[in-house]
């Protein structure tokens, strides 16, 4: 009986959530100006690029190997730079650390062919607890942590490429594609008040 009883109120949360719209976050809709890219990046065989590699590949974006016929007609997703850090958060009574503050910064451009550069940046923060009597597991710990701060850095990353089509939207929208006509001849007459 107090399992029927589960069942149905666990299937009552089930349909209550997804009735309102609730869903797990899933991939970024990437534009399709950029569902084919290039990656370029400063440690090509990393634990971030490949993370990268696969949050663009569970977005359905295709990477593809930068050749000189389409360095010239895909976008191309560069990874500049990646800088670790870590502070001190909290002390514990006799001075030591007890807390560190991880802090991660990604830096890259994606470069559209033909137009402009875009810089993206993305910064991840996450707190790590240092108990000096469990040292195995303060590093296996955060080794876990650096990894989950590489997929975090990684899907912000991803959901950047977002910034970067709405830019060419907006700029489109701006300049239109006629050019501009400059006449060469005489000012135009002062006015007098």
């Amino acid at each position: 009986m107090r399992n029927r009883i589960l069942m149905l109120l666990l299937g009552a949360i089930v349909l209550v959530t997804s009735g309102c719209g609730f869903h797990l976050r899933g991939t970024t809709n990437v534009p399709s100006d950029l569902k084919t890219i290039t990656l370029n990046s400063y440690d090509p065989y990393g634990p971030l690029t490949r993370e990268i590699r696969s949050q663009l590949k569970l977005s359905d974006v295709t990477v593809v190997e930068p050749t000189v016929s389409n360095k010239k007609s895909l976008p191309e997703l560069r990874i500049v730079g990646a800088t670790e850090s870590q502070a001190t958060a909290s002390i514990f009574q006799d001075g030591k650390t007890a807390e560190y503050q991880k802090e991660m910064t990604v830096r890259a451009q994606v470069l559209m062919p033909g137009k402009d550069i875009y810089p993206i940046s993305v910064t991840v923060f996450r707190s790590f607890f240092d108990n000096p009597l469990a040292a195995l597991a303060k590093d296996a710990e955060q080794d876990i942590i650096d990894k989950e701060m590489r997929e975090q850095a990684a899907q912000q990353l991803i959901r950047k490429l977002l910034t970067v089509h709405a830019s060419e939207l907006t700029k489109k929208d701006v300049v239109d594609g006629t050019p501009e006509i400059i006449s060469v001849g005489k000012a135009p007459a002062a006015s007098t008040y």
